[in-house]
């Protein structure tokens, strides 16, 4: 009898993550005043605390412009590849939203909501990556800096110089 209560139990969990998981992902935004105050070691701080926790995270895009201590903070953390784009001018590596996609995580980290992609991405831009994930029921965590604000940009200039 007991087996048949935790089959049911178990069957009962698969069911409420289904429909937990069709629901609307949940966007967080670290938020600085200029590159390089910690945004995105204070997202891969918070992203291990819900490791902890049991939650599946991967790294869709994180750039740590050479600072090794956030280079160090991505141990442990599952990257998904890039994808490459080429043009005749450049090659660049860019977010791939249909691997994220298909990995669906729980928890997506990406860097730069503000990021324009470059041509040949599905999107313009990176917010609208991230409103595909969320809408695909997958968590995003994401930096920005509060210049990147357009109605903002005239009085951090003012302040920062940037």
């Amino acid at each position: 009898m007991a087996a048949k209560q935790n089959d049911a139990g178990s069957i009962l969990n698969r069911i409420t993550d289904m429909s937990v998981r069709k629901r609307r992902g949940r966007l967080k935004i670290f938020i600085g005043y200029a590159p390089g105050v910690g945004k995105t070691c204070a997202m891969l701080n918070a992203a291990y605390e819900e490791q902890k926790e049991g939650m599946d995270i991967v790294v869709g895009c994180v750039e740590h412009d050479a600072r090794p201590y956030t280079a160090a903070l991505l141990e442990g953390l599952e990257l998904l590849p890039y994808i490459k784009i080429s043009s005749e001018e450049s090659s660049t590596k860019e977010f791939d939203v249909d691997q994220a996609l298909q990995r669906s995580p729980e928890l997506i980290l990406l860097d730069d909501l503000a990021h324009a992609n470059a041509a040949g991405c599905r999107h313009r831009k990176r917010y609208q990556d991230v409103e595909e994930l969320l809408r695909a029921g997958i968590h995003v965590y994401t930096t920005m800096d509060i210049q990147q604000i357009e109605s903002l940009t005239d009085i951090v200039y003012s302040i920062t110089g940037i």
